[in-house]
């Protein structure tokens, strides 16, 4: 009987040290940023936002020591949206990019055009997956 409540308690101890793990989401850092205005996208980054505005995407673009981050969401029905970062940081095993789409304000009068709101923010460049959130 004691043999089973030891090896029962034994088998507990074991599994619950191997499920002890660290957040690898959990932020070591927030990353400074600046929002690249459309004039300072590198010309490369410029043509294949082109392609891709009209749907949503996420992208990411090398260009010396600095990262792009890029997202868009695709095709809007009219003007006045705009794009806020909610976060930008970096954890042990990525960097996390967080954004939201505001849409224009039911009092404010917009642009009955189609638009294709997106965001280039430049960063420091880092060897880590990118994650969108």
């Amino acid at each position: 009987m004691w043999k089973r409540v030891f090896f029962i308690g034994a088998i507990l101890i074991f599994l619950s040290g191997c499920s002890v793990q660290t957040n690898k989401t959990e932020k070591l850092r927030d990353l400074d940023y600046t929002i690249v205005e459309e004039t300072e996208i590198p010309e490369e980054l410029k043509g294949i936002l082109e392609e891709k505005k009209a749907e949503s995407f996420k992208l990411t673009y090398e260009a010396e020591d600095s990262l792009y981050l890029c997202i868009g969401y695709g095709e809007q029905s009219t003007g006045g949206y705009s794009i806020s970062v909610n976060e930008l940081y970096l954890s042990e095993n990525a960097v996390y990019f967080d954004t939201n789409l505001i849409g224009p304000d039911a009092s404010e009068s917009v642009a009955e055009a189609v638009s294709y709101p997106y965001l280039v923010v430049k960063t420091e460049y880092l060897e880590k997956p990118v994650v969108f959130q």
